[in-house]
């Protein structure tokens, strides 16, 4: 097959030399000219992915992806708008896979949605997500996943492979959902490493968080069931535990003591959980959704209350049952 991923950072181009490892003949676009040349040259990209070669079969291009039978999109959610309006008269027909995991700031879209509404409303689309850093994947580690939405089976036996298992799903909101809140959790579970607060607390975090996450997936329309399994939990944990994870990283440096601002200036990569914090308390206010440690969070981020200040507020919160 003829496959075109759209975003040439780290997580696009693990997926895009997952895929031409796989025969598929690959084409990963970039914006920037330089970048795609210079990534035609060394064959592997230097600044996200060091170190892994490009199979013969993938071609890195600022050019057109058409013929394509499949395109799959990894553009951070908070970019996605502009680039798939620029690129709408020059995709072609396929099945859309988002790889991208965030809810857009301003109007509280998923990606999926998002492209939608670029693109067209009438275009299959489906979401890639669960427990898959990118590196792992990149050298070859043992990983599952799950493929949400329309045309499953079929970008199920496109992306599968010895080493990498896909299940799928037709819960495309709650998969995409739990890309999304995950991320957020990541960060107030960095949080509580960098300020040494134990394996306890962590652990109920995690566990708090995921009713979190579903109160707000349900609400939406999303299947509970969802969220006790790779989308959500397999998803979370290992957001939550990786060293490799961006988000976690950023909130260890936040519960050291830097702040978020220099610690954002200091990273060549999106994290996706600083802007979804803010998205996902908009959608939540407008659903009615209580989300306690998502506005701790907030708090903790955006408004300068002391990590201790925002933590006490969710140990005295009234008791109630589990």
């Amino acid at each position: 097959m003829r496959i075109g991923v759209i975003g040439a950072g780290a997580w696009g181009t693990t997926m895009a030399v997952h895929l031409a490892r796989k025969g598929h003949k690959v084409v990963l676009w970039t914006r920037h000219a330089a970048r795609a040349e210079r990534m035609q040259e060394v064959r592997e990209n230097e600044k996200y992915l060091p170190s892994i070669r490009f199979p013969e079969t993938l071609e890195v291009t600022t050019g057109e992806v058409g013929g394509c039978e499949i395109l799959a999109g990894a553009v951070p959610t908070q970019y996605m708008r502009g680039v798939f309006a620029r690129l709408k008269d020059r995709l072609p027909l396929a099945p859309f896979l988002s790889l991208a995991k965030g809810i857009e700031i301003e109007t509280g879209a998923l990606p999926t949605q998002i492209y939608h509404q670029e693109v067209g409303a009438d275009r299959p689309t489906a979401v890639l997500t669960g427990p898959c850093i990118g590196r792992e994947v990149a050298a070859g580690l043992p990983t599952a996943v799950v493929i949400a939405g329309d045309e499953a089976d079929m970008l199920q036996e496109a992306f599968r492979s010895d080493r990498f298992r896909v299940y799928t799903s037709t819960d495309r909101v709650g998969a995409e959902l739990s890309a999304a809140l995950k991320n957020v959790l990541a960060i107030a579970a960095g949080i509580v490493d960098g300020m040494q607060l134990g394996d306890n607390i962590k652990a109920a975090l995690l566990t708090r968080g995921i009713v979190e996450l579903a109160r707000l997936g349900v609400a939406l329309g999303a299947d509970a069931r969802t969220f006790t399994g790779l989308a959500g939990f397999g998803d979370l944990f290992t957001t939550c535990v990786s060293p490799h994870s961006r988000n976690r990283s950023v909130g260890e440096r936040i519960g050291r003591g830097e702040k978020l601002d220099a610690i954002l200036e200091s990273m060549d990569s999106e994290v996706e959980g600083v802007p979804t914090t803010r998205a996902v308390l908009t959608l939540a206010g407008a659903m009615g959704v209580e989300m306690p440690i998502t506005a701790a969070l907030a708090d903790i981020l955006f408004r300068d209350v002391p990590i201790e200040e925002a933590l006490g507020s969710l140990m005295r919160r009234d008791a109630r049952p589990e």
